[in-house]
């Protein structure tokens, strides 16, 4: 197996010198670069990738915290990440923090990735104050994706997830529903973050702009999940009388809703309308209506400009498109404005006028 030593000696250079001429400095003169590449190509040497990282003092990867990759958002938004970090020769390191206390505490309350990764990218993750002095201390680049704290310094790339439950609680009253139930997050959830809390939001303002006080009992909490759908809407109609339409936080509990309204006896649409958010890659298989949101655009997205920095030279549909981002690691501080995407409102067969109407 060829060696740099090797190529150093048949250029006549040192490894230093062939080192910094593979990885094109431009402290190496235009004759020795010649020499040093015919060199490389009779002995048939090729660069390691992690080496010529390590040499230039990175790592070439990036860490990604998500609270739960087996969520679709989170999935997705890695899925995309992945690709775009791939293209751009850079691997990624994945923390999934699925709800153990632990891991969250080995991932951000330490020096864990220390020497490990070029830059951080949160998902829908909050810190703890403590977290976030830890996260301070590394002196990274970082971005956040979705919803979860703010991070000096770092941009933040999302929805407008208030506007997102306004459209979709507009949806319901439009067609003349007036008893609309909510089902959301769980606060209690130790790896809660806060989508929850502005759709609920948008939900109650929706109500109010339509002259309707929001009622508690018709707003329960659960998990994001089918499961918690289903739990959340169980409970709902343990109540009393069952709402005419439910708006639920994400697709996956709107999933579960209709699985419970079903096993009561309910029909979707005519007795109870069901509206999500996401456009779920089932949505469109189950006739769910929803505010679908562009969940893999944010992922290519926030690694472009969490990239760029780095000055790695991007490519892809949002080069060139975003204005200047700030992602910390010893930059300015001052907080950027989010780069929010837009929603749009998709409606299928789960939402339609109340019987009376």
């Amino acid at each position: 197996m060829t060696k740099i030593d090797d190529v150093a000696r048949l250029a006549g250079v040192s490894t230093a010198t062939v080192s910094r001429a593979l990885r094109g400095l431009p402290t190496v003169s235009a004759a020795t670069r010649r020499r040093v590449l015919a060199a490389a190509e009779q002995l048939q040497y090729a660069v390691s990738p992690s080496a010529s990282r390590l040499a230039g003092g990175r790592t070439g990867t990036v860490a990604v915290v998500v609270p739960r990759i087996t969520r679709w958002f989170f999935g997705t938004v890695v899925e995309a990440v992945e690709e775009f970090l791939h293209q751009a020769g850079y691997d990624l390191l994945l923390y999934n923090l699925g709800g153990r206390e632990q891991i969250r505490q080995r991932v951000l309350r330490t020096a864990n990735l220390h020497k490990r990764v070029d830059a951080i990218m949160l998902v829908a993750t909050p810190l703890r104050p403590a977290e976030l002095t830890a996260l301070a201390a590394l002196d990274l680049p970082g971005i956040i994706i979705s919803s979860g704290t703010v991070v000096p310094g770092w941009p933040c790339v999302r929805i407008d997830d208030v506007a997102a439950a306004r459209t979709a609680t507009r949806h319901l009253l439009d067609l003349g529903h007036r008893r609309i139930a909510h089902i959301s997050g769980d606060p209690d959830d130790e790896l809660a973050f806060t989508t929850h809390l502005d759709r609920r939001r948008g939900y109650r303002e929706a109500l109010r702009a339509a002259g309707i006080r929001p009622d508690p009992s018709l707003d329960v909490e659960s998990q994001f999940t089918i499961d918690g759908g289903t739990r959340a809407t169980a409970e709902l109609l343990a109540r009393g009388e069952p709402p005419t339409a439910i708006f639920a936080a994400c697709d996956e509990m709107a999933m579960g809703a209709i699985t419970a309204l079903r096993d009561a006896g309910l029909r979707v649409p005519q007795d109870v309308s069901v509206i999500g958010v996401d456009d779920h890659d089932l949505a469109s298989v189950l006739g769910l209506s929803t505010i679908a949101q562009p969940a893999a655009e944010q992922g290519q997205l926030a690694a472009r400009l969490l990239l760029d920095p780095l000055g790695t030279r991007t490519t892809g549909p949002y080069a060139g498109r975003v204005p200047d981002q700030r992602v910390g690691g010893g930059r300015d501080d001052t907080p950027a404005p989010p780069v929010i995407l837009p929603t749009r409102l998709v409606v299928r067969e789960s939402t339609a006028p109340p019987r009376a109407h």
